[in-house]
């Protein structure tokens, strides 16, 4: 695969650190530094990015192993990789952070569900947009909510895709919603995506769980 040039945009540390380890944890310290040098990021290996919120980790180093895990594993079990790393993400990173901290209280275990799932959607892409260049939005229609990552560290700098790639955004709302719903999961479907020539990463969160 060719090398991403650098962007300019960057993840925090610490996102990038957790996945990372999700990964190891997936495929083993063998599997993963196969995928870092695939995506020429061979610098990584035993050099994970430190454990702090500097914005210090490109979204190019971020989309590369995303496009590395789909050229070695192919489309669907780079898919299956990338939603646990996703999932991973939000249970070790995002639950106890910032505006989500306070998800746990009585007086937010509370609130009608939807209400829990217009609150936690909204931080999340509060603290998203807060300790990374990643821009997001969340907006309420009738059944679903839609979330919009407008700068996307999981797809940045691809333009030839021919369906939606970022997988590590599904699977961290994923987890993120069932966390916040106290135990449900729910459907998370990219509609549009960069890598297909969008210009931004939206997905569609229906409100009514799958389960």
């Amino acid at each position: 695969m060719e090398p991403i040039p650098p962007s300019g945009l960057y993840y925090a540390n610490k996102f990038a650190l957790i996945t990372i380890n999700a990964l190891e944890e997936v495929m083993g310290k063998n599997g993963l530094n196969a995928i870092l040098n695939l995506a020429h990021l061979g610098d990584l290996i035993g050099n994970y990015p430190p454990d702090n919120l500097e914005k210090g980790f490109d979204f190019a180093q971020f989309s590369s192993i995303n496009l590395a895990l789909e050229e070695m594993y192919g489309p669907r079990g780079g898919r299956g990789l990338a939603l646990r790393a996703g999932r991973a993400t939000f249970a070790d990173a995002l639950r106890n952070f910032g505006a989500l901290a306070g998800a746990g209280d009585l007086a937010f275990k509370v609130l009608p569900l939807q209400a829990k799932m217009r609150i936690g959607l909204s931080a999340m892409a509060k603290i998203f947009s807060q300790v990374s260049d990643q821009e997001t939005t969340v907006e309420e229609k009738d059944d679903v909510f839609v979330y919009t990552i407008h700068k996307c560290p999981v797809c940045y700098g691809r333009h030839d895709a021919d369906k939606p790639v970022c997988f590590i955004a599904v699977g961290l709302l994923q987890e993120g919603l069932k966390w916040l719903s106290g135990g449900n999961e729910f459907r998370v479907n990219e509609s549009r995506c960069k890598a297909m020539g969008d210009e931004v990463c939206e997905f569609i969160i229906q409100k009514t769980p799958i389960r």
